[in-house]
């Protein structure tokens, strides 16, 4: 069985649940290997091997990580020369599409971005896709070389499947001159909210021109669900909240189970960032808001009361 590639998502080497999504969608395809930039602790190594990664292919991560996404993308080219896989996979974030785009030139392959869904075909892997701003599902299928896929988190169910023992690689290639031209000499962690990470919540409540400026009580809403907050780009574009939290075509696209919109109408732009969430609810004081045509539940009402009321139930 051929293996299939999968770059390991982790935060200073803790493993994010969107790699465990990934293992589990990548043993439909064949044996996942992992590709982990640094060196994974006995927690890492554990974790990888929870959800079934055969193989971990270890990449030192001072010239990697030192030099933004063009080393990666150098890296992966190598193992895919090396191993000839069935797909890559690669996180559906901002930095991963990057590495996507980069690496698919490099190999001249096909690429397919924010997949929701993955299974073998006839003819290679075919991938789910919402498409033209979720208005419709595509299943797309790459015809060129090995198939390049980013996978949006919370589209497939992580599911374990231990193995014993994986087998252990060390990667040595050289990273061109060209990869290191653009080098990070500063990082500053950001200050942690305390919730969950936008792309990766199982819950997400959005704010938009409703809220007047005041995301108070989307805020104690989120906070009570233990959900990530949102913004929608009217929002972030009138600067009552930042830009890393916008949900929409040129924010964060999410796939959460559960969506909650509040005071925000609806636009094209926004539907295509959080369109295939499971469960979308709103809450809007227009009954027209185009929002409503899209929802599971909606509730006609000022957020202002709404949500406060909600929280007040749910602490019952």
């Amino acid at each position: 069985m051929s293996e299939v590639l999968v770059l390991v998502d982790h935060v200073d080497g803790t493993v994010r649940k969107t790699t465990a999504e990934m293992l589990t969608a990548a043993r439909r395809l064949g044996e996942p290997s992992a590709v982990f930039v640094g060196s994974p602790d006995e927690q890492a190594r554990a974790d990888l091997a929870r959800f079934g990664a055969v193989k971990i292919y270890r990449v030192e991560a001072a010239e990697v990580s030192e030099h933004l996404v063009a080393p990666t993308a150098e890296v992966l080219a190598h193992l895919v020369a090396q191993t000839a896989p069935t797909a890559v996979l690669i996180a559906s974030s901002s930095e991963g599409k990057e590495i996507a785009g980069r690496l698919a030139i490099k190999i001249g392959s096909g690429l397919v971005t924010d997949a929701v869904d993955l299974e073998p075909g006839q003819d290679g892997v075919l991938v789910t896709k919402a498409a033209f701003a979720g208005s419709y599902v595509t299943v797309c299928t790459v015809t060129s070389g090995v198939p390049v896929l980013t996978v949006k988190p919370n589209s497939v169910t992580a599911q374990e499947a231990a193995v014993e023992e994986p087998v252990e690689e060390q990667v040595e290639t050289d990273i061109s001159t060209q990869a290191r031209a653009a080098q990070v000499i500063q990082r500053e962690t950001r200050k942690a909210s305390g919730r969950p990470a936008l792309n990766e919540a199982a819950i997400v409540v959005s704010g938009g021109r409703g809220t007047g400026g005041d995301f108070g009580p989307v805020e104690a809403f989120a906070d009570h669900l233990g959900a990530a907050v949102g913004a929608s780009r009217a929002a972030v574009d009138a600067g009552w909240y930042p830009h890393s939290n916008q949900v929409g075509q040129t924010g964060v696209s999410v796939s959460p189970q559960l969506y909650v919109a509040a005071g925000i109408s609806g636009a094209v732009q926004h539907r295509a960032g959080m369109q295939t969430s499971k469960t979308v609810v709103a809450v809007n004081k227009d009954a027209e808001a185009p929002i409503f045509d899209m929802v599971d539940f909606g509730v006609v009402g000022d957020l202002f009361t709404i949500l406060p009321d909600a929280v007040e139930k749910l602490s019952e």
